[in-house]
């Protein structure tokens, strides 16, 4: 690639869900995990689902008839405190699974409420 032209960021991660789970993800997008649901656009509202922001981080959860979770899909998370932020989606009941496979961070896994796989992962300090 030449010239200004290139990606710059990932702007939202798509998960879907199925019809009529809006308030299930609610509670877990907003309370659970702290993030703030923000307004679509009218003609996108219309189709159900609902967006959800942190800083820099947006999801959308958007409504699919025929939903089946992915098994093995999923978005990559950064987070700060990842051993509070496990202990705060316990607290709501969320379980949590930490996996150590991956060299230079501590990260775990956890499902929403309509099974979507979610991993939460912050690099370990640098030692020395």
């Amino acid at each position: 690639m030449t010239g200004r032209m290139g990606l710059a960021a990932v702007d939202h991660v798509q998960l879907a869900a199925p019809p009529g789970s809006e308030d299930a993800l609610r509670a877990f997008y907003g309370d659970a995990l702290g993030m703030t649901e923000i307004p679509k656009p009218p003609v996108l509202a219309a189709r159900g689902g609902c967006w959800f922001a942190a800083g820099p981080v947006q999801l959308h959860l958007g409504i699919e008839d025929d939903f089946h979770p992915a098994k093995k899909a999923h978005p990559g998370l950064r987070v700060t405190g990842i051993v509070e932020y496990a202990a705060r989606l316990e607290a709501h009941g969320v379980p949590t699974a930490w996996d150590a496979h991956l060299p230079g961070h501590r990260r775990f896994y956890a499902h929403d409420p309509v099974g979507n796989r979610l991993e939460f992962l912050e690099p370990e300090p640098p030692t020395g």
